[in-house]
């Protein structure tokens, strides 16, 4: 009998400490514990310490930390129908665990899934230029677009980063002899405006020769010393340069004098 009472009292105190250690529970500072009892929704607790009821109450814990997850890269048609590769990231975190646990059956999942689609339908909008250039408005466009169907299982999207857009080998060629095309486009506009600056000084030039002979004389004289200079040679001006020359001497100083008053 002694021996019986003794292995009913082990049997008793294991119950017992089975029972009290399901019964308390402990969460963390970034843990929430969601109870339900008998099936309906007491509401969540925590941090720290607390009980409930064994074999009434159900225990799932939620953790608010951000969480990051990688969306599986995702083959993309832009609107201009280039095919491309993207890879893209998620950052969330719960802010209401209860919402989480009632709401969605594996929130998680759930907001992989949608992350996949909304990826595919915003940058199907989008031209692979403004894909490539706009990945920060893009990001932000699709996180936006998340949340507000994440909003209601107490999911807030923190931000979505896409960190890779892939193309085949053959759009890559044809995008480098785009970009070649334009930097020999930007050179031959460059060139041309030269071209044209120039073409209106010789123009002025040549009204200005044509108005005043004086000054197109001038300007062959100019000619004939610079070329004297080079070879070591002299030129010798006939009388009637001479007076020419004397003519236009006293051109410019009329006209010196006339920007001195």
């Amino acid at each position: 009998m002694g021996f019986f009472e003794a292995f009913l009292g082990v049997i008793i105190f294991i119950i017992v400490v089975s029972i009290l250690s399901s019964a308390i529970k402990v969460v963390r500072e970034y843990e929430r514990g969601v109870i339900f009892r008998l099936g309906r929704l007491i509401g969540a607790k925590g941090p720290g310490l607390f009980f409930i009821v064994p074999l009434v109450d159900k225990f799932v814990k939620i953790d608010l930390r951000i969480v990051a997850f990688d969306i599986p890269k995702q083959r993309v048609i832009t609107k201009d129908n280039v095919s491309v590769d993207v890879d893209a990231a998620v950052y969330y975190r719960v802010f209401d665990p209860s919402r989480a646990v009632v709401q969605v059956e594996n929130y998680l999942h759930a907001t992989n899934l949608l992350a996949q689609t909304t990826l595919r339908d915003v940058l199907g909008q989008v031209e692979l230029d403004e894909l490539l250039t706009k990945r920060e408005e893009l990001s932000k466009k699709i996180g936006d677009i998340l949340d507000t169907y994440t909003d209601p299982w107490g999911i807030k999207v923190v931000a979505v980063s896409i960190k890779d857009v892939s193309m085949p080998e053959s759009m890559l060629r044809a995008i480098a002899k785009q970009a070649e095309a334009e930097r020999e486009k930007r050179s031959r506009i460059i060139v041309a405006e030269g071209e044209y600056i120039a073409a209106e000084k010789i123009a002025a030039a040549a009204k200005l020769y044509m108005e005043s002979p004086f000054a197109l004389r001038l300007r062959e004289l100019q000619t004939l010393t610079d070329i004297a200079r080079e070879k070591n040679m002299v030129v010798v001006t006939t009388t009637t340069e001479a007076g020419d020359i004397g003519k236009m001497a006293a051109l410019v100083k009329g006209l010196l004098e006339k920007e001195g008053k």
